[in-house]
């Protein structure tokens, strides 16, 4: 199978982690068409409210690059950055192997 994925949390200033999470949902539903894309799930922290995970998985990491091309997605990282307490955390590069629901 051997996909390119990523993991990684993104912590929000105090109050604004549910519009950070709007903000990854939004730009989820655009690159849910992109060529490869095959899972962007973004999923809140049950302990801390102001963190959002991202889990991505794309045929190739040009995919993945290329999906910031997709109309709209630049504007949505810059609604989201003044959001952010500090600068992301750099997440995880995986090589995805298989698993339910990837095809």
């Amino acid at each position: 199978m051997n996909k390119y994925g990523l993991h990684g949390k993104l912590t929000a200033t105090t109050g604004n982690g549910d519009k950070l999470a709007t903000i990854l949902l939004q730009a989820a539903e655009l690159v849910s068409t992109a060529p490869g894309c095959r899972l962007y799930l973004v999923s809140k922290d049950q302990h801390d409210a102001e963190s959002v995970w991202v889990t991505e998985v794309w045929d190739s990491q040009a995919d993945h690059d290329n999906s910031l091309n997709v109309a709209g997605v630049k504007e949505l990282i810059s609604q989201a950055m003044p959001l952010l307490n500090g600068r992301p955390e750099k997440g995880q590069e995986l090589q995805v192997l298989g698993g339910a629901g990837i095809r």
